[in-house]
């Protein structure tokens, strides 16, 4: 397993479908796609153009384990196959410990986002309008409040570049339908919840993430993607949690309080980060997947 940083992954052997902000995929055939974990980091929805070592490797192991301890709540796309058999043998330091070879499924049109705490945009909804996401929520509540229960707050999927928009409820009725909905929103619940639960008994709060999910032929509901990492929840730690700040976290929170302090307007290209943000983020996701899985 090579330690140089992945920035982009380069295979010959099977055909490129979709280079993303962190995610590789590669058709790997018979239904099946290769997704490698690269090290890219993304920000305000820009591909940053530093990559962070070992972050490919901490997103697939921990998407490994939440796979394996949430299968009970919802099928995932996982096959089981090594990814280093279904590439060429010189380019297996490029695949190994941090890619899968999932089920080719029919992603949905959203991310369902679950948030169990007033934090991030969520805090700036909450103080401008008294709701998150159009869901309104008890008067006084601080920053980094706990919430009473876990909500549902879905947003669009944008393209590279582009940002991301939260939608409502009755706009993901229309793009799922109400059933489908309906689904979603309790199995992200669901998912969270228990994740949520785990994860206290970690040292670590879970106060936000995003689940993605597919679709097979016959219309099954599959967990895709990746789940429950520090790119896709923001983790804070239990012991140094309290109301009325921004509790210092595990994800990438600290590489964007970084670019708010540079003079970039959110849009490509954006700066390089220095060696110092670089390493700092490289620990924190290390030691969020020790204090989860170890």
């Amino acid at each position: 397993m090579s330690d140089q940083p992945l920035l982009e992954s380069h295979l010959r052997s099977l055909p490129l479908v979709h280079r993303g902000k962190v995610r590789d995929l590669y058709d790997a055939g018979a239904d099946r796609l290769l997704v490698v974990q690269t090290d890219r980091l993304s920000a305000f929805d820009v591909i940053l153009p530093t990559p962070v070592p070992g972050k490919g490797r901490v997103l697939t192991e921990l998407s490994n384990f939440w796979f394996a301890r949430l299968g009970h709540v919802i099928p995932n796309h996982l096959t089981g196959i090594d990814p280093e058999t279904v590439v060429a043998p010189d380019e297996r330091d490029q695949v190994a410990g941090r890619a899968f070879v999932v089920r080719k499924l029919q992603p949905l049109p959203i991310e369902a986002i679950v948030r169990g705490y007033v934090a991030g945009s969520g805090w700036k909804d909450y103080r401008r309008t008294g709701a998150i996401c159009g869901i309104a929520l008890p008067p006084g509540l601080d920053e980094a409040a706990r919430l009473p229960s876990p909500i549902f707050t879905p947003s669009t999927k944008a393209p590279k570049g582009s940002h991301d928009e939260n939608i409502g409820f009755p706009e993901t009725e229309a793009l799922l339908g109400a059933d489908r909905a309906a689904q979603v929103q309790g199995v992200a619940i669901r998912l969270y919840t228990e994740a949520a639960a785990f994860a206290a008994t970690r040292g670590i709060i879970i106060a936000d993430t995003k689940f993605e999910f597919g679709t097979d032929a016959a219309g099954q509901l599959f967990l895709i993607d990746e789940v429950l990492t520090p790119d896709s929840s923001r983790f804070w730690p239990a012991d140094r949690y309290r109301t009325g700040i921004s509790p210092p976290s595990f994800d990438k929170q600290f590489v964007r309080d970084w670019l708010e302090t540079q003079h970039w307007n959110k849009q490509p290209p954006a700066p390089a980060l220095p060696d110092a943000v670089v390493a700092r983020t490289a620990a924190k996701y290390e030691e969020a997947l020790r204090m989860l899985t170890r």
